[in-house]
């Protein structure tokens, strides 16, 4: 059997254009790729009646983060707790912690300052535009 291996990690979102900002001026992320999706094939591989996508990719180091908006769109969801099965997260390494809170704490209005775990691992959380978790965590 062929072992799985990583190829990206997809957000579900309202407002690409709005994500696409978010990724890509607020936290400096680089859009590989935007392309656009829909056909029968694809409604029945995502098991939405009709559905189309419209995606960006976006680099953020060793991991791509697929944004995908899809028409119809669902009803949105309430922004879960970390805490919470099922709950989810994208995990950022950056080298300077406390230099990009101070860069962007402004435009996220992050969930916390920089907190330093028990472990000794530097991290904190803001929310994208649509609710999910993001975390920095310094490298």
């Amino acid at each position: 059997m062929t072992e799985p291996s990583a190829h990206h990690i997809g957000i579900t979102v309202a407002d690409l254009e709005r994500a696409i900002n978010f990724y890509s001026k607020t936290l400096g992320l680089d859009i590989l790729t935007r392309f656009s999706v829909s056909g029968e094939a694809f409604a029945t591989a995502v098991d939405v009646d009709g559905a189309t996508g419209s995606f960006a990719h976006v680099d953020a180091g060793g991991a791509r983060i697929e944004l995908v908006e899809y028409e119809p769109c669902g009803k949105a969801r309430t922004p879960g707790t970390i805490n919470r099965p099922g709950g989810t997260h994208v995990g950022l390494a950056v080298d300077d912690i406390d230099g990009f809170y101070e860069e962007i704490k402004d435009e996220v209005g992050p969930i916390s300052e920089p907190q330093t775990t028990e472990s000794g691992t530097r991290i904190f959380f803001v929310r994208d535009p649509d609710g999910t978790l993001v975390e920095f965590i310094e490298s």
